[in-house]
């Protein structure tokens, strides 16, 4: 009945014609394996265990059954009172203004029946009052958040909620909101209908599962976790030092053989700092995406990289093991402690630790867009968080490739990545990258320049240097400066910070360091043309050669030059 009913449309799941109108205004013209399978079910007011994964359409899967609902509602009863009657919590800031910017654009043709609100950190408390004066009909929000404002009085979601989502539940647990959740599940009315929506079903979701849904319906479409390699192509390749690695990654961007936007995931902040310093080094524009910076920042540089005025985001995952942020355990000796020597900062030459934003999340859930590549420049350190890394890309029908580049002790963890994605799919998906190191060895002595360039000291001043700028441009702050000049002056005029000495002959890469079989294709020393708003999947006018894949130019420089080219998938 499913596939049926994807190979019919949406027209034929009884969904109200004003939401029939915003689908068909979006573009999707059939629904995914997961929509096919969810909507009509949920809209029979089942409780739903659904796995999808990151790009496979699961906001319209759960955004149709609620909207059409509370339509329902409101056409059934015309002087049912104005609330709060669906709630729908994520687990990151950058997620809930992702999904509620969906929601509205779903309920488009009926906009002044459905109001949606968004709670999350990226503004006071105080500032978000007003807002659920008016009552919205749906609420997105983090827990900690949500769970503040029914403290505070402000939100009210007993007696009249309908429906609870809970999306990226298994992200929900491992960022510590449990205890959130289960401290909200208090404050619900006793019947609602639950959704659970999760990339994973693993065995921490089942206490879960079991204090939230009820008779729940498991939907699990017959589908890869990973786009085929016909959408997304996974390349492995295999680095002899770390100095191989930072080379790799130079000649790919600087000798524009990478094509497009890309996201560099690396294994932490202070690693993030030293790629974006070492890609400076070279012209290449990138940004570090700091989740110690508040929501409002860190979401005004995922716009800009949407709009095209970057072309490469350096990111961490940031979510590691399941254990609660450092604000939420109950204050301690041991908790103390910890406070004290984060504040200190862990290593000598290390920059005071600030306290990371537990709504913060990159590898899933935020919502780049036309992102042809991601690098894992370092390995994953599990499964689930390469899916989510890689799922930034091929989203939708949009082709896209991923390249994750292994030292010698990350191949045990590469091995395990390979080896069950393998037994996924029934054949292997990382194809080994043949590379040739030695076709770019003219590259090297600058690589050396610019990682000597990028110490440790100048990540620790980059990092201390953008906070500082944080704390200048802060909203929050500016009364306490009003207040309290000196110390405005005292942090406008501290020390001078200088990140790392950029060496301006590198930006420039000579005819003769290109290596003779990219000569024609690489194009190192093109100036980016600054791209107009809206614009940013077109880059200075002219298309990509090649197809889809960003990485494709290698084959065709192996086709018309009988020596080959440094690299051919």
């Amino acid at each position: 009945m499913a596939a049926e009913m994807e190979a019919k449309g949406f027209e034929h799941m009884g969904l109200d014609g004003r939401l029939l109108r915003a689908v068909a205004e979006l573009g999707w013209a059939v629904p995914t394996a997961i929509q096919a399978r969810a909507i009509p079910l949920a809209m029979e007011g089942r409780d739903l265990l659904a796995r999808a994964r990151t790009g496979s359409g699961k906001t319209g899967a759960y955004g149709l059954p609620l909207l059409h609902k509370l339509l329902a509602i409101k056409e059934a009863s015309p002087a049912v009172p104005q609330a709060v009657r669906a709630l729908v919590l994520v687990p990151s800031a950058e997620l809930a203004r992702q999904v509620g910017h969906t929601l509205r654009r779903l309920a488009a043709f009926c906009s002044r029946q459905l109001r949606v609100a968004e709670l999350c950190g990226h503004s006071d408390l105080a500032d978000q009052r007003p807002v659920l004066m008016e009552q919205p009909d749906i609420v997105v929000g983090t827990p900690g958040r949500v769970l503040a404002h029914v403290a505070g009085h402000s939100l009210a979601l007993r007696p009249w909620l309908e429906l609870l989502v809970l999306d990226e539940a298994d992200l929900l647990l491992s960022f510590g909101f449990g205890d959130d959740i289960r401290a909200l599940l208090c404050h619900l009315p006793k019947i609602y209908q639950a959704l659970l929506v999760s990339a994973t079903l693993n065995p921490e979701l089942e206490a879960l599962q079991e204090l939230v849904l009820h008779n729940p319906v498991q939907v699990v479409p017959p589908e890869p976790r990973l786009p085929g390699s016909s959408q997304l192509q996974q390349f492995q390749l295999r680095c002899g030092t770390e100095e191989d690695k930072f080379l790799l990654l130079a000649a790919l961007l600087k000798l524009r053989l990478l094509r497009g936007r890309a996201l560099l995931f690396v294994g932490s902040l202070a690693r993030a700092f030293r790629v974006k310093l070492f890609l400076e080094q070279f012209g290449i524009a990138a940004c570090a995406l700091n989740p110690q910076l508040p929501a409002r920042s860190r979401c005004h540089v995922i716009a800009q990289f949407n709009r095209g005025l970057y072309d490469y985001i350096v990111a961490t995952d940031e979510e590691g093991p399941a254990e609660p942020p450092r604000h939420r355990p109950r204050r301690g000796g041991t908790a103390r402690k910890a406070d004290k020597k984060d504040k200190k900062g862990d290593k000598k030459g290390q920059p005071p630790q600030c306290p990371q934003d537990p709504e913060f999340g990159v590898s899933r859930g935020i919502d780049f867009q036309n992102v042809a590549a991601v690098i894992n420049f370092d390995v994953p350190n599990s499964v689930e968080t390469y899916i989510h890394r890689v799922g930034r890309t091929a989203r939708g029908d949009s082709p896209g490739t991923a390249l994750t580049l292994a030292l010698p002790d990350e191949l045990e963890g590469l091995r395990h990545i390979e080896d069950t994605l393998a037994a996924e799919n029934g054949q292997s998906m990382l194809q080994p990258y043949e590379f040739r190191m030695e076709e770019i060895e003219t590259l090297r002595y600058r690589c050396r320049d610019a990682m000597r360039a990028v110490t440790k000291q100048a990540v620790r001043e980059a990092r201390l240097r953008e906070l500082r700028q944080e704390l200048l441009n802060s909203e929050k702050l500016k009364v306490y400066f009003e207040d309290n000049p000196r110390d405005l002056q005292a942090l406008r005029h501290d020390r001078p910070l200088h990140p790392a000495n950029v060496q301006p002959h590198l930006g420039h890469v000579p005819e003769y360091l290109v290596p003779p079989s990219l000569r024609g294709i690489a194009d190192p020393n093109l100036k980016k043309r600054k791209c107009p708003r809206g614009a940013g999947a077109r880059r200075g006018g002219k298309k990509p050669r090649g197809s889809g894949n960003p990485l494709q130019s290698f084959r065709f420089a192996r086709r018309g030059n009988k020596r080959g080219a440094a690299g051919t998938p």
